[in-house]
């Protein structure tokens, strides 16, 4: 059964945790393009950004979820909109007869260790300085992954 989608304007968007991560972010709109067109979806805006996905003050997220004429948000995992609390979003946005369309519904770990290692960086900075703050949260990384 095809999918029915509401009326409106279609954004997909895409994310990365990192700059040195772009060619992911390349690939990832690309595979959206191909989806929005195997759906009959016929226009869209791509919306990309460089952030973490823990991080809710996302500029141009914020954008596409304020902007009235979205009525839907199409992304290729779960994780690239939110790492936590995607079920609220979703809740909300369908509340406005508003909808998000995951392409994979399977989770995937790319930048994972990436967003670790910021949220450590940032505890390891309030508890022992800047300086040393990336060192330690990185060594700690390692750990976890050798555990």
């Amino acid at each position: 059964m095809e999918e029915v989608y509401p009326k409106g304007k279609t954004v997909l968007y895409a994310r990365v945790a990192s700059r040195d991560q772009k060619a992911d972010l390349e690939r990832q709109v690309e595979r959206l393009q191909i989806f929005a067109r195997e759906q009959g979806l016929e226009e869209w805006t791509v919306v990309t950004e460089i952030g973490s996905g823990l991080n809710g003050r996302r500029r141009k997220l914020l954008k596409v979820l304020r902007d009235t004429k979205v009525s839907r948000i199409v992304v290729e995992h779960r994780d690239r909109l939110a790492r936590f609390g995607f079920e609220m979003v979703e809740a909300a946005l369908a509340s406005a007869g508003k909808q998000i369309v995951v392409v994979e519904e399977g989770e995937v770990r790319d930048d994972l260790v990436q967003e670790i290692l910021e949220i450590l960086t940032s505890a390891c900075g309030r508890l022992y300085g800047r300086r040393s703050a990336r060192d330690r949260a990185r060594k700690a990384v390692e750990v976890l992954q050798c555990g």
